[in-house]
């Protein structure tokens, strides 16, 4: 039996249409990691060998 194609992978993990997507390639832009600043906070987003994000404290 044939599934539905699906648009976009990501869209099917958004509980809102609205919200925003952003391709993780774009974020990185060619980094392995970026600091996110998120009020007085500072957190660490990763890419790890296997190719999998992980987000620090």
């Amino acid at each position: 039996m044939n599934q539905p194609s699906r648009a976009h992978e990501a869209d099917a993990d958004r509980p809102d249409p609205a919200t925003p997507v952003v391709d993780s390639v774009t974020l990185m832009n060619g980094r392995r990691e970026l600091i996110i600043r998120h009020g007085a906070e500072s957190y660490r987003l990763r890419v790890t060998a296997s190719n999998k994000l992980i987000l620090t404290k």
